[in-house]
């Protein structure tokens, strides 16, 4: 969905997406009025009609009018949208301390190998986490929603890894998180963390994660692979 898009519609149109959504639209075609959809939005029929009419030119819905009242669908873009909703909802009223993330597994540049292996670094590992790190990181696409989501990441409590400096040059702080990983076949590894560098060429859109085995040969995965990470406090 395009910025102009999401511009296109606000939270009216939205809450009606909401009660195409809970009227079965999700699930395929209903029928609905113009009348009736104004009766459960206390508006006029004009106001209901010019709703749909910006849903519909957003893509987040398809109708089909017909004599007495129009077929209406929600699309994958206004599934999108009210999931985007979700997760807002989610996030306020969410009291535990775990964030789930889904993504499919990714080739890295080889950089997560020389970093993780400094001794700067390596000695907080030990410290902090417990473990000498594989020389590598999983790296993970995540997918759209996990993007979004990620962000509740910063309401956990970090593991802190300090910057450091050597006769060459000054390295840059990290934060990390527990995380345990669970395949598409059930498999799962517990003792594994999130790490994000303060200087880093990763979009949001991208998970690394270290642990103390390969986790590529633990979990026998491939690239394409799909994995959910839930961070967050190990008890």
């Amino acid at each position: 969905m395009s910025l102009s898009t999401e511009s296109a519609v606000g939270p009216d149109e939205l809450a009606v997406l909401k009660l195409l959504a809970l009227e079965g639209g999700l699930e395929g075609d209903v029928k609905i009025s113009c009348s009736h959809l104004a009766d459960r939005l206390d508006a006029s029929n004009q106001t209901a009609s010019r709703r749909l009419q910006r849903l519909e030119g957003a893509e987040l819905l398809e109708r089909d009018t017909v004599s007495d009242g129009q077929w209406v669908a929600i699309t994958d873009d206004g599934e999108r949208a009210l999931h985007a909703e979700y997760e807002d909802y989610r996030r306020i009223f969410k009291t535990d301390s775990e964030v789930e993330l889904e993504g499919t597994v990714t080739s890295g540049m080889g950089e997560g190998r020389h970093y993780i292996s400094l001794p700067g670094y390596k000695r907080q590992f030990e410290d902090r986490l417990g473990y000498e790190p594989f020389p590598g990181t999983l790296n993970l696409d995540l997918r759209e929603d996990s993007v979004r989501r990620r962000s509740a990441i910063g309401s956990l409590e970090p593991v802190p890894i300090d910057g450091w400096e050597d006769d060459e040059r000054t390295y840059g702080p990290a934060v990390c998180y527990p995380a345990t990983i669970e395949t598409s076949d059930g498999e799962t590894y517990e003792n594994a963390h999130t790490i994000a560098p303060e200087r880093t060429h990763h979009d949001d859109d991208q998970l690394e994660i270290i642990a103390p085995e390969k986790l590529r040969e633990e979990l026998g995965l491939e690239d394409g692979d799909f994995v959910t990470v839930a961070v967050g406090d190990r008890q």
